[in-house]
């Protein structure tokens, strides 16, 4: 056996999974509906990609400084003046391969065998499996629609340790979309700092709330707390530049130059051609980000109605992302064309196999009783594939 012990312990990204199953039944002609992965079906806007291509023209193609050039650091900290009144240096400032790259950096940077870091679930697929590959034990904290999956102070403290390093916090998030108020983000930084436990801030879906709520990052609440801070954050959802590959990290300068040190041994700078892109989706014109927020918002609340109408879903209104997270604990141990489902994961099955729809189960994010769907997808698609679903589960 050639594999290492790191790599056995952990697990491909399910939703990946899910999404790889959906696109081969696709492949062999079969009509399938994908609510699995978080991608934008918009395309990333003209101005980019003009800008793109003109840098292609120009032969913006070789190596560029490992942590990103100097003129996307600028629109960088510019971004988080303007929209977060946060104020960050250059060497405060690392650009990766995308926000999963950014993540994985950090965690391979402030982690040692043994220590903790506190996740709370529903998580992101790949926050547990990127903690043991940096040696590290994910400590869990389990939330349910009741308490619209979010965690407080109290909770936190119930599970520190002399081993806990950190504590993961995405908001809006992915699976749940559940978003804190500036209020709750309060008590939890307290909590963290007076513990003097490092806060992960996972900002990806910063752009996408709805119902007039308000993003703040917990970075803001004060200078202390944002000195605890590592935020996380890209151009992929907001912008619709998935496949350009660019996240970035902003911190304490000594965690962004060891994060550098690390990307300077593995992927050095994120292509040079997606620089540029991502350098003009921050400076340039930004009227794609509420024509598609808008339309996200619109999806968002005919599929929540939709689903609640489904006799055992129970769905809430996500405040932010493109994904809701129905509690489907009422279409369990119950048998659906002669085919006994029990589980989330085995429902999952079943509405690939009879509806032709890809969903993610629950238990992908540690939440066992529900499915994940995104509404990044056309309102075609939500329509046609809530039918199906609805369908294939009177069908019993």
């Amino acid at each position: 056996m050639y594999l290492s012990k790191r790599v056995q312990a952990i697990k491909p990204s399910p939703t990946l999974v899910i999404d790889a199953k959906a696109k081969a039944l696709k492949a062999k002609g079969i009509d399938i509906i994908s609510f699995g992965t978080g991608e934008p079906d918009f395309d990333t806007p003209q101005n980019i990609k003009d800008v793109a291509i003109d840098a292609i023209n120009k032969g913006f193609t070789k190596y560029c400084p490992v942590s990103g050039t100097l003129d996307l650091k600028n629109a960088i900290i510019n971004k988080f003046k303007e929209d977060n009144n946060l104020e960050y240096t250059k060497e405060e400032i690392i650009v990766s391969c995308g926000a999963k790259h950014s993540l994985y950096n950090v965690f391979q940077t402030i982690f040692d065998d043994g220590d903790e870091v506190i996740i709370p679930a529903p998580y992101w697929v790949s926050y547990p499996d990127m903690a043991v590959l940096a040696g590290a034990k994910p400590v869990f904290i389990n939330t349910t629609d009741k308490n619209h999956f979010k965690v407080v102070a109290s909770d936190i403290e119930k599970v520190i340790t002399k081993k806990t390093k950190a504590f993961i916090l995405n908001s809006p998030s992915n699976p749940t979309g559940n978003t804190y108020t500036k209020e709750e983000l309060t008590e939890i930084a307290n909590v963290c700092v007076k513990n003097n436990l490092l806060i992960i801030s996972d900002e990806i879906y910063e752009k996408l709330v709805y119902d007039n709520f308000k993003f703040f990052s917990i970075a803001q609440v004060s200078k202390e707390v944002k000195e605890h801070t590592i935020v996380i954050n890209g151009v992929s959802k907001a912008f619709a530049m998935t496949g350009w590959r660019i996240g970035y990290t902003a911190g304490p300068k000594e965690i962004i130059s060891a994060m550098t040190k690390i990307q300077s041994q593995s992927t050095s700078n994120p292509t040079s051609i997606s620089l540029k892109a991502a350098t003009e989706a921050l400076n340039g014109n930004k009227d794609c980000l509420e024509i598609m927020r808008k339309e996200f918002e619109r999806r968002r609340n005919y599929i929540v109605e939709r689903l609640n109408k489904i006799n055992g879903i129970n769905c809430l209104k996500p405040e932010g992302a493109f994904y809701v997270f129905p509690n489907i604990s009422g279409l369990l141990r119950k048998e659906y064309n002669g085919k006994l489902v029990n589980t989330d994961m085995e429902l999952a099955d079943y509405l690939l196999d009879e509806a032709k729809i890809a969903v993610v189960p629950g238990s992908a994010f540690g939440a066992e009783g529900y499915i994940r769907l995104s509404y990044a997808t056309s309102m075609e698609n939500i329509v046609d594939g809530i039918d199906r679903l609805e369908q294939s589960i009177i069908k019993k």
